[in-house]
């Protein structure tokens, strides 16, 4: 079966187990491809938009593989908020996605942002490392591209959309400043399981040794090697993402007397998680 004809099975197959749809509601229908987008644009489309996420809660950008019901929401879409960045899920779905519905606009979050290459972090995402949301600054930006697409769409409502965007941007704005003064001048090195946190880091001048190598388990001279960087830079916290395997690093802080601590880089609630996962790097 080729794919063009399963993507067409699948809607098809959907029958009315999808959500609401946007022509139902009066308001516009986005597709974005994370958590963190959902609210960048619930913040600023408001009550004039219904947000779709193609990557659920606990779901991994690497391997998953969207719903039939999501597939129905993305061919009665206005508009498609894509992060641009090089996530997995994009790069193997977006020319799909976007052959399903050709009036659908589709918008590069990640423009105007400078990425960080695979070959700077480890990070195996066809060159780059995609987590740019990771910085209240890169979100900011995406905020913005976010309203551009939304005034391409519905230019009627560009007044409504500026004027939460920049109540929004200020919520930002203020996170960064909250983050510059929690984070403590003796704090510069973290060691986390996946590369998730490069643009946070870049952000706060800290540095990030991963566990994982280009997408795969350390070996055991890996983990020999990240102990002994552990002692001696006196680390006792590892920092996992909800998504990934716990056990490597398990190991690790096992070692050196130390714990492992849950960070999710693809919270919805982007202001409240962030801070808190600032506050968690301050265990170091």
């Amino acid at each position: 079966m080729t794919k063009r004809l399963l993507l067409i099975v699948l809607i098809l197959s959907a029958g009315c187990t999808s959500g609401p749809q946007p022509e139902a509601t009066g308001r516009i229908g986005v597709i974005v491809s994370i958590l963190p987008q959902a609210e960048f644009v619930e913040k600023v489309g408001g009550d004039r938009v219904i947000v779709t996420v193609m990557i659920p809660p606990g779901a991994s950008p690497h391997s998953y593989e969207p719903a039939p019901d999501q597939l129905i929401q993305v061919s009665t879409a206005s508009l498609y908020c894509a992060v641009g960045s090089g996530i997995e899920f994009e790069l193997g779905w977006m020319d799909r996605i976007i052959s399903m519905n050709r009036d659908m606009a589709v918008i590069d979050c990640s423009k105007g942002i400078e990425l960080i290459s695979r070959d700077h972090d480890g990070d195996d995402h066809g060159g780059t490392n995609p987590h740019v949301w990771l910085s209240p600054r890169n979100a900011a930006i995406m905020v913005e591209n976010i309203f551009q697409g939304l005034v391409a769409v519905d230019p009627d409502s560009v007044d409504y959309y500026t004027e939460n965007k920049e109540r929004y941007l200020q919520e930002l704005e203020t996170l960064d400043h909250r983050i510059r003064e929690a984070l403590p001048a003796s704090l510069t090195k973290l060691i986390v399981y996946h590369p998730s946190w490069g643009y946070f880091c870049r952000e706060y001048g800290l540095e990030e040794i991963p566990i994982e190598k280009e997408g795969k388990d350390p070996t055991p001279q890996d983990i020999a090697r990240l102990i002994d960087l552990a002692r001696k830079e006196h680390i006792t916290v590892i920092f996992v993402s909800p998504q990934v395997n716990r056990q490597p690093a398990e190991v690790i802080a096992r070692e050196i007397g130390g714990k492992v601590v849950l960070v999710d880089p693809l919270e919805k609630n982007y202001v409240e998680n962030l801070f808190k996962v600032a506050q968690a790097f301050m265990e170091v």
